[in-house]
C-alpha cells in the first residue's frame, strides 16, 4: 500500500470509530462502555438498543484492532 492508501483508510478507520462511539453513547446514555467493555450492555434493557451496542461495539473493536496493526 501507498503513503497515500494508508493514510486514507486510517481517516476512513477514524470515521468509523467515531461513529461507533457516538452510538455506543446513544444506546448506553453514557460513556461507561469504554472502561467497563461489552459487559455495559447487559443492563439495557430495549432489545432494539443492545443489539444496536452489540453490534456497534463489535464495528469499534475491530476498527481498533486494524488501527493497532496499522500502527
Amino acid at each position: 500500500m501507498s503513503v497515500a492508501q494508508v493514510k486514507n483508510l486510517q481517516r476512513r478507520l477514524d470515521n468509523l470509530a467515531r461513529e461507533a462511539e457516538t452510538e455506543l453513547n446513544r444506546a448506553c446514555g453514557h460513556e461507561l462502555w469504554q472502561s467497563v467493555g461489552f459487559d455495559a450492555f447487559d443492563g439495557i434493557e430495549d432489545i432494539d438498543r443492545r443489539a444496536s451496542a452489540n453490534y456497534y461495539y463489535g464495528q469499534w473493536q475491530t476498527v481498533r484492532e486494524l488501527q493497532d496493526v496499522l500502527g
